[in-house]
């Protein structure tokens, strides 16, 4: 499989964490976003928003970095990450709809801002910020993992923008147990790190 990728792109690497934390191959082909790649015609042609990342197996291609962890989930022998059951699935989804929205409107972009000086409004960012993190914070005060008591691909969906919330000028401390949660989720086997880590 490929995996079209962008070492600094959270997107990009809760797809490459998930891999290695399943000992999945995935073969990297980087993508220039500097350079304009992404804007390249045949890129588009591959994703026609022009975003990575853009998975590849054999004749299927996908984008968006949550269809594509519950693609790699479901081809799995072991379905502890995405079971097979309707609650189990729907309980996942619910974290991986916070990764798309709350936490890419809130901390990502505030990351975008800060890290890559994107013009985008920090004010706004701060508000979905501010609102996201004590929710999240008291969720995981009371269990470890954000979902059926166990790492699934919802805790890989939340944590590179939560991890790197710091390169957005967000402090973290006045949330523990996420904190915490960060921790345990580094301490997974075949935890891999990325730039900003």
């Amino acid at each position: 499989m490929l995996l079209y990728d962008l070492d600094v792109s959270g997107n990009c690497y809760k797809i490459r964490l998930f891999a290695a934390l399943t000992n999945t191959k995935l073969d990297l082909v980087p993508v220039d976003l500097a350079a304009d790649q992404n804007r390249d015609p045949d890129f588009r042609k591959l994703n026609p928003f022009g975003e990575v990342p853009v998975l590849i197996d054999g004749d299927l291609t996908l984008r968006d970095s949550q269809a594509i962890l519950v693609y790699l989930a479901g081809r799995l022998t072991d379905r502890s990450w995405w079971p097979e059951d309707a609650l189990s699935q729907a309980t996942i989804t619910q974290w991986l709809s916070v990764a798309s929205s709350e936490v890419r409107n809130g901390p990502n972009t505030a990351r975008l801002i800060r890290k890559f000086g994107y013009p985008l409004d920090m004010g706004t960012a701060m508000r979905w910020t501010d609102k996201l993190l004590p929710l999240l914070n008291a969720h995981v005060e009371t269990q470890d993992w954000f979902a059926l008591n166990r790492p699934t691909i919802a805790d890989c969906a939340l944590f590179p923008y939560l991890a790197l919330a710091p390169e957005g000028s967000i402090d973290l401390a006045p949330y523990p147990a996420l904190g915490r949660w960060i921790d345990r989720v580094r301490k997974l086997s075949g935890f891999i790190s990325m730039p900003g880590l």
